[in-house]
C-alpha cells in the first residue's frame, strides 16, 4: 500500500465530532462486551482458517469458501471439542463420586505406600480437609448445572462466533485496509507491528496448541495401553498442563504413575514413567519445529497471559492472554525505539549546525590571515617600487655620469 501523505492526528479541532466518536465507540464496546469471548473465538478460528480460505478462493468465490469453512469449523473443530469436554466432565464427576462413596480402596493404597517406607493416613487427610473438598465438589457440580442451564446463552454466543468467523474470512482484506487507514501510525510501523502480532498469534494459537495436543494424544495412547481409568479426563488435563512452561505432561503422568504403583501395579507405573518422560522430552523438539526459535514469548508472559486471560476472557484466554501481553510488550518496544530515534534526529541537526559554525569560523580565520598576508605583500611591493623610482630620479644629477 502506498504511503499516505497525511496521517490522522489524535488532536481534534472539532470537539463535537470527537465527542460523538467517543460516545459511539463506548456504546459499541458495551454491546460487544457480553460476547467478547465468543468474538475472540471467531477471531482465533479465522486466523487458523485464513490459509484454507485463500486456497479455496482460487476455485470458488469468497462467500462460498467462507461458508464451507464455517461448516468445517462446526463439524471438525467445535463439535468434537464439545464432545470431548463433555466426556471429560463426566469422568471427572465419576472420580468425585468414587472418592465420596469410598469405591477407591484407600486402605490398600495406604498399605502399598507403607511397604515403600511412607506412612500416609489418607482417610485422616480426607477428614481434615473434608470441608474445602466438599466446597470444591459442590462448586464443580454447580458449574456443571450452570453450564447446562446456560446452554441457550452458549448457543447464542457460538452463533455470534460463527458470524464473526464468516465475516472475517469473507471480508478480511477490506477490514484490514480500513484498520490501516484509520490507525494514526506510519505504514512501515504498521507492517512491523502486524508482522510481530502474526508471530505472536502463530506461537500461541498454532504452535503451543499443536504441541499440547500432540503430547496429550501421545500420553493418552500410553494410558489406554496401560488400562488407566478416566483417560479422556487425563488427556484434557495433559493438554492444559502442556500449555504451561516448566509443567507440561509431568503434571499428569507423575501422579498417575504414583497411583499405579500404590495400587499394586509397579510395572505399569514404571512403564508410564519411562513413556511419560519421552512424551515430556518431545517438547524440546516439537516446539522449535512448530514455533521456531523465536523470542516472542518467555515463561512469565505465557504463565501470566494464560491465567490472566482465563480470568478476563474465559476459556479462549488460554490462547489470547499471552498474545495480549506479548503484543503490549511489542508495541512498547516499538514506541520506545521510535521515541529514541526522534530524539536523536532532533539532536543531530543542532550538532550539525554547531559543526558548520565551527567550520565557518575556521574558514573566516583563514581568510583573515590570507588577507593580512596579501596586504603585507602589497605594502612590500609598494615600498620596493618607491625605492626604484627614487633611484631613477636621482640618476641624471650624478657627476660621474657619462652624459
Amino acid at each position: 500500500m502506498a504511503d499516505r501523505p497525511d496521517l490522522p492526528s489524535l488532536e481534534f479541532d472539532r470537539p463535537g465530532l470527537a465527542a460523538l466518536v467517543a460516545i459511539t465507540v463506548g456504546l459499541a464496546a458495551l454491546v460487544i462486551l457480553p460476547y467478547v469471548q465468543y468474538v475472540l473465538i471467531g477471531i482465533v478460528l479465522a486466523y487458523v482458517l485464513v490459509p484454507a480460505q485463500r486456497h479455496l478462493e482460487q476455485y470458488v468465490g469468497s462467500m462460498i469458501a467462507a461458508g464451507v469453512l464455517v461448516a468445517v469449523a462446526i463439524l471438525v473443530i467445535l463439535l468434537p471439542i464439545a464432545y470431548v469436554l463433555a466426556l471429560a466432565f463426566r469422568e471427572a464427576l465419576q472420580i468425585v463420586d468414587a472418592i465420596q462413596d469410598g469405591d477407591l480402596d484407600v486402605a490398600a493404597i495406604e498399605e502399598r505406600l507403607e511397604t515403600t517406607g511412607y506412612t500416609v493416613d489418607l482417610a485422616g487427610m480426607y477428614d481434615q480437609y473434608q470441608e474445602p473438598i466438599t466446597t470444591g465438589l459442590q462448586g464443580l457440580a454447580t458449574s456443571g448445572l450452570e453450564i447446562v442451564g446456560g446452554l441457550p446463552g452458549i448457543l447464542i454466543g457460538l452463533t455470534v462466533a460463527l458470524f464473526v468467523l464468516f465475516a472475517l474470512l469473507r471480508d478480511r482484506e477490506r477490514l484490514l485496509a480500513w484498520v490501516r487507514e484509520v490507525t494514526p501510525v506510519e505504514d512501515d510501523l504498521q507492517r512491523e507491528l502486524l508482522t510481530g502480532y502474526d508471530q505472536l498469534m502463530w506461537a500461541s494459537v498454532v504452535g503451543n496448541v499443536a504441541v499440547a495436543m500432540i503430547q496429550a494424544i501421545a500420553l493418552g495412547v500410553g494410558l489406554v495401553v496401560l488400562d488407566v481409568p478416566a483417560v479422556i479426563f487425563l488427556v484434557v488435563a495433559t493438554f492444559v498442563f502442556a500449555l504451561l512452561p516448566l509443567v507440561g505432561a509431568f503434571g499428569v503422568w507423575v501422579p498417575v504413575s504414583a497411583y499405579l504403583i500404590a495400587v499394586g501395579r509397579p510395572f505399569a507405573g514404571a512403564g508410564l514413567v519411562v513413556y511419560g518422560s519421552i512424551v515430556s522430552a518431545s517438547d524440546t523438539y516439537l516446539r522449535p519445529a512448530l514455533i521456531g526459535r523465536t523470542s516472542a514469548f518467555n515463561s512469565a508472559i505465557i504463565v501470566v497471559g494464560i491465567f490472566g486471560g482465563i480470568v478476563v476472557f474465559g476459556a479462549v484466554g488460554l490462547f489470547i492472554g499471552p498474545v495480549v501481553i506479548g503484543g503490549a510488550k511489542l508495541t512498547i518496544d516499538v514506541y520506545a525505539r521510535e521515541r529514541e530515534d526522534r530524539e536523536t534526529s532532533i539532536e543531530a541537526p543542532s550538532e550539525t549546525k554547531q559543526a558548520e559554525q565551527e567550520l565557518d569560523e575556521v574558514a573566516d580565520t583563514e581568510n583573515d590571515q590570507q588577507s593580512a598576508t596579501d596586504e603585507s605583500d602589497d605594502q612590500s611591493d609598494v615600498s620596493e617600487s618607491t625605492e626604484v623610482t627614487d633611484i631613477e630620479a636621482d640618476a641624471p644629477n650624478d657627476p660621474d655620469s657619462p652624459h
